[in-house]
C-alpha cells in the first residue's frame, strides 16, 4: 500500500482497528492505511482512539499479579540455591 492510496476504510473497520493500534498490535502495511483513515476520518477518529486509550489504561491498571511477590522471591530464591548445588 502507498501513502498515495485514497483511504476506503469504514469507521466500523476503523474502529476494530483502533482496538489494535493502542496495543501496538497493527503490521506496518496496516499502520499506514489505519493513519491515513485516522486523517481521513477527523475528530471522530480521534475522540475513538482517546477512548482506546482510556480503556486500555484502564485495564491495565486493573490487573494485579498472579501470585503475591513473597511467592516469586521464594521461588526465585530456590531456583537460585538449586543451580548453587549444581
Amino acid at each position: 500500500m502507498t501513502g498515495l492510496k485514497n483511504c476506503a476504510m469504514s469507521f466500523d473497520e476503523f474502529q476494530n482497528q483502533a482496538r489494535l493500534y493502542v496495543i501496538g498490535a497493527l503490521e506496518p502495511e496496516e499502520l499506514e492505511e489505519f493513519e491515513l483513515a485516522r486523517k481521513d476520518l477527523g475528530q471522530e477518529a480521534e475522540d475513538f482512539i482517546t477512548k482506546c486509550y482510556s480503556m486500555h489504561e484502564a485495564f491495565a491498571l486493573s490487573l494485579r499479579p498472579a501470585k503475591s511477590s513473597d511467592v516469586l522471591k521464594d521461588r526465585l530464591m530456590a531456583m537460585v540455591r538449586n543451580r548453587q548445588k549444581s
